[in-house]
């Protein structure tokens, strides 16, 4: 959560806006793990498993999910660094309500990233061991907070994290440290920053880095106006991230303030075929450098609920991938997430 003087920097939810925009779900039994979510109780913004599966519920085929570190139910007490091992014991009780099936086939958090603090270096491994049993089975990878711009309009994070973390030597020690647990890294970081992760990748082959967020190409603050630039600079830096073959990338979390695409300002909500007309760039640069079994859709949600519906997001990918083969397909709605995240098949298979 945020802390004291903190606010969220993320746009609010309007389910009234939202249910303007009603359309039939495209491949209703196409199935989709959801590589990317989150879940939290805070002020103004309940989102938790009730709400999740609200969502996950509305039509599209959603088999499992992916829970993402978002400084979530954090323990009260205890040493400072151990404190996020509650967001790891939290998501794997969601997870372990999911999985008595009470709640329909959906397995949700089958696979969780959570927060451990890489700057430990060498000294990450204990707690590193902590939170793969805190989690059940289930732990699969950490993200640490390392989206940063120096504009004080670019911000997605409640907490500012520091400049320059993915650099700092004992940051990269602690990420070594993840490949030898078998855990991958995930990343979300600007389109500035994506010369550290370049440079993170290629000096740690063995560790798979997944690039959350489809590598954040900014356009508000100061690249308001300059969004060919923008996709230029950022698609020169995605296709060499391609070239290291332990870089996976989520297609979505466009939906952001930091995006610049104010969907949020429009008096009815964007429809799918709105958003992949926006998101289109973006989504075939990462698809023709990566290749589809090196992608994966993603909802982010609730963050992405403040400009975009659940059953019109997901539209829009399926529009997207229209063209795409039957394998292709597959990769792009399930079969990267549980290749990457080592997802047991779903009993709806």
């Amino acid at each position: 959560m945020a802390g004291p003087g903190h606010t969220s920097p993320h746009l609010p939810v309007r389910e009234d806006w939202l249910a303007m925009v009603q359309e039939e779900i495209l491949l209703p039994t196409l199935p989709i793990v959801d590589a990317h979510h989150h879940l939290w109780d805070r002020p103004g913004s309940r989102y938790l498993l009730e709400e999740l599966l609200r969502d996950t519920g509305s039509g599209h085929d959603v088999r499992a999910t992916v829970y993402i570190q978002a400084r979530s139910m954090y323990r009260a007490e205890g040493p400072e660094e151990a404190r996020s091992l509650g967001e790891t014991e939290f998501a794997n009780g969601v997870a372990a309500q999911s999985a008595s099936g009470l709640y329909g086939p959906i397995r949700a958090c089958a696979g969780i990233v959570g927060m451990v603090d890489l700057m430990q270096g060498d000294g990450v491994v204990p707690l590193l061991e902590r939170h793969i049993r805190a989690g059940g089975g289930r732990f699969r990878g950490v993200r640490n907070q390392t989206a940063w711009h120096a504009a004080p309009e670019i911000n997605s994070n409640p907490v500012p994290p520091r400049p320059g973390l993915l650099s700092e030597p004992a940051f990269r020690r602690g990420a070594a440290r993840l490949a030898e647990h078998g855990l991958s890294l995930d990343v979300w970081a600007y389109h500035t920053q994506l010369d550290e992760v370049l440079a993170l990748a290629r000096a740690l082959p063995d560790l798979t880095v997944v690039l959350d967020h489809c590598g954040g190409p900014l356009g508000a603050g100061p690249y308001r106006g300059r969004r060919a630039e923008v996709l230029a600079e950022w698609g020169g830096r995605v296709r060499l991230l391609a070239a290291c073959p332990n870089v996976m990338v989520k297609l979505g979390g466009l939906g952001m303030a930091v995006g610049g695409f104010d969907f949020e300002h429009q008096d009815i909500p964007p429809t799918s075929e709105q958003l992949v007309a926006a998101w289109r760039p973006y989504l075939e640069t990462c698809v023709e450098a990566f290749g589809a079994v090196r992608c994966m859709f993603e909802s982010n949600f609730p963050v992405d609920k403040g400009s975009t519906g659940y059953v019109v997001l997901w539209n829009a990918f399926k529009h997207f991938a229209a063209s795409a083969s039957a394998e292709e397909r597959t990769a792009l709605f399930s079969g990267t997430a549980i290749r990457t995240y080592r997802l047991p098949p779903s009993p709806a298979d």
